[in-house]
This record gives C-alpha cells, sequence and structure tokens, in this order.
C-alpha cells in the first residue's frame, strides 16, 4: 500500500526533503489511516528474515485484530464501497468521464465488496480461537511477558527458519487481506479527491474557513523537512486552525513566529 506524492520534478527528491502528514476530519476515516499504518508496517516486517523482526510483525498483527475489532467496522466499509459505486454509476453516460476508466475502477470497487462481505462472521474471528496466537498475545501486554520461560512454544517458533515464520505470518495476516484492500481503495480514492493549494502561515499559524456544503474528510499537509517544523492542526466542518511548531534540539516544541508557506490539501 504505496503513497504517492505528485509533483514536476523527481519522486525521490521530493520524497526526501517535504514531509506529508495527514489529518482525518471524522472517526471513521481515522480508523482507516491507522489501519493502513499497521498493514504496512505488518507487510514490511513481514518480508525480513529477522526472528525480531517478525516478533514486531506479530505485535503488529495483535494491533490489527485490536483496531478491527469494532463490529460495525465490516459494515461501514462496505458501506463505502457502495457508495462509492453508486455515485460513479451516475456519472455514465457523461461525454468528459471515460467510460473504460470508470469501469474500471467499479470493477474494483465491486471486487473489494465481495471479497470483503465474503468474510463470514467477525474480522480475524479465526485468529482469536487460536490457543498459540492468544497465548502470545495476551502476554505481549506484559512488560517482558514474552520470554522464553514465560512462553516456551513461542520462543521454539522464533527458532523456525525466516521461510517458515514468512509462511504463517502471511497466513495469519491473509485474514484481513479484504479489509486493508478496502481500505487502500477507499483511502486513494479519497486522497485523490482533494485539490492542492498553497498556503502561508503568518506568524507560524493558518487560520481558514471551509468552504460550506463539503464534506471534507482527510486534510493532507506538505511541509518542507529543512523547516524543521512540525504542524499542530486542529479543524472541524467548519474551520481549519494550523499552528507550525519549531523542533528544538533538546526534543521541545516551540510556536513559530516566521511566515512559512506549504502545500494543504482538503478531500472530500
Amino acid at each position: 500500500m504505496k503513497r504517492q506524492l505528485t509533483s514536476g520534478y523527481d519522486h525521490a527528491t521530493e520524497r526526501s526533503r517535504v514531509i506529508l502528514y495527514e489529518y482525518p476530519l471524522n472517526e471513521r476515516i481515522r480508523t482507516y489511516l491507522r489501519l493502513q499504518h499497521l498493514f504496512v508496517r505488518l507487510g514490511l516486517l513481514i518480508q525480513r528474515k529477522e526472528a525480531l523482526d517478525h516478533h514486531y510483525a506479530l505485535s503488529t498483527l495483535f494491533e490489527v485484530m485490536e483496531v478491527a475489532s469494532r463490529s460495525e467496522l465490516k459494515s461501514e466499509v462496505l458501506k463505502d464501497l457502495d457508495k462509492h459505486k453508486q455515485q460513479l454509476n451516475s456519472y455514465r453516460g457523461n461525454p468528459a468521464i471515460s467510460e473504460a476508466a470508470l469501469d474500471l475502477i467499479v470493477d474494483q470497487l465491486n471486487e473489494r465488496f465481495d471479497a470483503l462481505n465474503g468474510v463470514a462472521g467477525k474480522m480475524g474471528s479465526a485468529l482469536s480461537e487460536s490457543d498459540f496466537l492468544s497465548s502470545v498475545r495476551s502476554r505481549s501486554a506484559i512488560p517482558g511477558g514474552t520470554c522464553e520461560f514465560d512462553l516456551p512454544a513461542y520462543h521454539a517458533w522464533q527458532h523456525h527458519d525466516a521461510s517458515s515464520r514468512q509462511a504463517d505470518l502471511s497466513e495469519w495476516s491473509m485474514h484481513y487481506a479484504p479489509l486493508a484492500q478496502s481500505v487502500q481503495l477507499l483511502l486513494k480514492m479519497l486522497r485523490d479527491s482533494g485539490s492542492t493549494q498553497k498556503v502561508m502561515a503568518s506568524a507560524g499559524q493558518l487560520q481558514q474557513n471551509l468552504p460550506q456544503g463539503r464534506n471534507f474528510q482527510l486534510l493532507r499537509l506538505r511541509i518542507d523537512s529543512s523547516l524543521n517544523l512540525v504542524p499542530e492542526i486542529s479543524c472541524n466542518r467548519l474551520l481549519v486552525v494550523i499552528r507550525l511548531m519549531s523542533h528544538q534540539a533538546d526534543g521541545k516544541l516551540l510556536t513559530s513566529r516566521e511566515d512559512t508557506p506549504f502545500e494543504m490539501t482538503l478531500c472530500a
């Protein structure tokens, strides 16, 4: 699940000097962003070979299980997928819209909907029934609780071949694949809906009224990393307030008083 920063110059150069911040404007998008963050981390850790990386992959999987445990999450994602499909189908016949492009995205939405809808019961319920995973998960909440004298079976698992551990982790994570793919598509469509504007934080602060009649769900902010500034973002359906904080050598954040340009995208 990769994010792309679009620009007129080399992407690697942009990534090295621009930091992207995303701020959710409702609880549903907050959950989606948390899940995507965890799925990206899980995928990266599974690819590695060390037992320590696989320990943290398993810890990440437990975080996914916790976030995805909300009973209404599956129905919310299905509702969002169906809403996008209905909206896109309403564009059919519009000469300004490519039917081929429309068919492609609608097919993706249908595929994600069918896969997620086909998951029986609660997300990841089969993993909750695993004695091995349950024992590791319960001990993981205790500092140092996964030592070999507490969990000898887990200690033995960590000594399996890397390929064997990767196969186990991939099998366990596949229980959440329909959810991961659905969230990825929904967030991509949300990000693509925004239009970017260049703004100025006067004396380190920006306050901007939001256009009426738009249900914005995500704010994206790009700022030059060389400025050594961290944004504090606060917003509701009517107003966005961004305060830029200067990162000090001792770790403290102090309010910046400099006029600072950055890019902001509001996605609905």
